[in-house]
Order: structure tokens, then C-alpha cells, then sequence
């Protein structure tokens, strides 16, 4: 008898299984979804990822045939939804909203229950927005210029809110902090509406809040912006500069917000999944609904989606460092 025969064996024996996995993750790409998708929006309702969550969710219900659930999961700095995500069951039905707090909780916590880059697999970079900088209208400062004088002048008594510690606005507000060199008081809140709700009443001083949140508030007079957190100007607000050109060369952060399913799920699924999502979020009336609340589509692939993560972990290590930003 050919012992050689046996000694091959293990080998094709493997190769007939990774055929027989990739026909049946093949099938069952085919076949997905056929049954509703969960969407874990890690944040309270009626903030900027709620929004974008719910527009995508509710249009993807009908694209594809199947509900778009969407389940609102707050708490730990979005730590407690992302967790649960992370421990689904890798098959498609349920999808994290993630962004960058995701990537900031890396370099806050000691003892992460999750690993972003290890147990999730990237889906889309579905959009992005700037944050506006806005101050109540009682604040002697109309420009940016103005505002960082003041805080010179009025050191350690002026205060910045967040809707959570690594949350987008909370990071805008460390980055104006170090660049412009003042001493400012961080606010954590838990949601964005309560910061508004605080800052529209005089209680604080000042909030890097998201489009769909501030924005109204700036309009009706309530609030006073003084610029965007993005290089460029935003589309809906071109009368407010970019904080880049009016005080602070090189300030860029914006929020942004992807989809992440457990890292086991199969790449067919991913890819299904992504495909049917970027078809959502390509759709002229979506563009135009993310829009008008000054969110940009991106509808990225996966592959793209995982070097700007990438890319945001080297850049916000960074940052979180050089503010000293810490858990209490």
C-alpha cells in the first residue's frame, strides 16, 4: 500500500473543506437576509447616530424585504452596545453603528471588552459630518479669535460639553483645547440633547455639537456658532467658517459613522450586506435627507473602511495623549 497516499490525505482534506465552507458562505450570502436585521446604535435616542441609523434602517427595510431594526443601547461610552455586537452571533443579523468613540475607547479604558480591529469585521463607512462650535449669545465672543481670547483671559472658567467622554463633540473640544492652548472645563453628558438643552439655558459655555442637534438652535438665534470642525466649510452652514481658517490652521475632526458586524461573520454576508447598504445610501432622496441635516454620505467598501480606521487609531492615540484625556 502507497503510504504516501495517507500522508497527503490531512492536506486535501483541508482543501475540501475551505471549498465546502466557501460554497456554503457562498449560498448563504445568496440567500441573506431572511429574517430581520438588528442595527445596535450604541448612543441614546434623537442624536446624530440615531438619525442616521433610522434613515438607513428604515430604507434598507424596503430594499431588501426584511425589517431594519433599530436598537438603542447607551451607556459606558457607547462600551455596552459596542459589547453586545461584538458577542452576537456572526451571521449578519446583527450590525453595530459604530465611529470614532469606537476607536478613542482604545486609548481610554484599561480593560476594553472588546477589541475593535480583533473581533469586528468592517462593513461601510456610511457617512460623516463636521461639528459646530457654538456658544450661548450672551458670551462676549463672535468669532473663534474672540472665544480663545476669552478663555485666555478667563482662565479655567469657561466650560465645554459633551454628549459622552469620546464622543466626537468631547474630541473636538480636546483638539480646540490643545491647539489653541487655553484651559477650558470639560462636561460630559449622556446624550447630545441634554448639552444642548444646558447650553441654550446659559448653563455652560460653549458645545461642539453635531449638525441635526445645534444647527436649528443656530438658525432660530438661540445659539450663536462660530465655525465648523472640518477643513472645509459645511454645505449647510457656508456662512459659518471652518475653524481651520478662522483661528486654528490644521483643526480638522469630524463625526463619522459605519457599520461593523462580529469578525466570524462571512465575508459573503459582509460584502451582501455592504452592497445593500451603499445601494441605501447612494439613493438620490437619502443623500438629500442626510443632507439637509448636514451629514455626508461616504458609502464606502469594507477594505476602505478598514484603513480609515486604521488611520483614526494613529491619529487620535495621538491626540488623546497629548490631552491627557482620561476615565474617571
Amino acid at each position: 500500500m502507497n503510504k504516501n497516499r495517507y500522508l497527503h490525505f490531512p492536506c486535501i482534506l483541508a482543501a475540501a473543506l475551505t471549498l465546502i465552507s466557501a460554497g456554503a458562505g457562498s449560498t448563504q450570502a445568496q440567500q441573506y437576509p431572511t429574517r430581520p436585521i438588528r442595527f445596535i446604535a450604541p448612543y441614546v435616542p434623537g442624536g446624530g447616530v440615531d438619525f442616521v441609523s433610522r434613515v438607513m434602517a428604515t430604507k434598507l427595510s424596503e430594499t431588501i424585504g426584511q425589517q431594519v431594526i433599530v436598537e438603542n443601547r447607551p451607556g459606558g461610552g457607547t462600551n455596552i452596545g459596542s459589547e453586545l455586537a461584538a458577542r452576537a452571533a456572526p451571521d449578519g443579523y446583527t450590525v453595530l453603528v459604530g465611529g470614532l468613540p469606537n476607536v478613542v475607547n482604545t486609548f481610554l479604558f484599561k480593560k476594553l471588552p472588546y477589541d475593535l480591529l480583533r473581533d469586528f469585521a468592517p462593513v461601510t463607512h456610511t457617512t460623516t459630518a463636521p461639528n459646530i462650535l457654538a456658544v450661548h449669545p450672551s458670551l462676549p465672543a463672535r468669532s473663534a479669535k474672540e472665544l480663545i481670547a476669552l478663555a485666555k483671559a478667563r482662565k479655567g472658567e469657561l466650560t465645554f460639553a459633551s454628549a459622552g467622554i469620546g464622543s466626537s463633540n468631547h474630541l473636538s473640544g480636546e483638539l480646540f483645547r490643545v491647539m489653541a492652548g487655553v484651559d477650558i472645563v470639560h462636561v460630559p453628558y449622556k446624550g447630545g440633547g441634554a448639552a444642548v438643552t444646558d447650553l441654550i439655558a446659559g448653563q455652560i459655555t460653549m458645545y461642539f455639537g453635531t449638525t441635526p442637534s445645534t444647527l436649528p438652535h443656530v438658525r432660530s438665534g438661540r445659539l450663536r456658532g462660530l465655525g465648523v470642525t472640518t477643513l472645509q466649510r459645511a454645505r449647510i452652514a457656508p456662512d459659518l467658517p471652518s475653524l481651520h481658517e478662522a483661528a486654528l490652521p490644521g483643526f480638522d475632526n469630524a463625526a463619522w459613522h459605519a457599520l461593523f458586524v462580529p469578525a466570524a461573520t462571512p465575508p459573503a454576508v459582509v460584502n451582501k450586506l455592504a452592497g445593500e447598504v451603499v445601494k441605501v445610501l447612494r439613493l438620490p432622496e437619502i443623500v438629500e435627507r442626510m443632507g439637509a441635516q448636514g451629514v455626508d454620505v461616504i458609502a464606502g467598501s469594507p477594505s476602505e473602511l478598514a484603513a480609515y480606521v486604521k488611520q483614526e487609531f494613529t491619529r487620535y492615540e495621538k491626540l488623546v495623549k497629548a490631552a491627557g484625556i482620561k476615565v474617571e
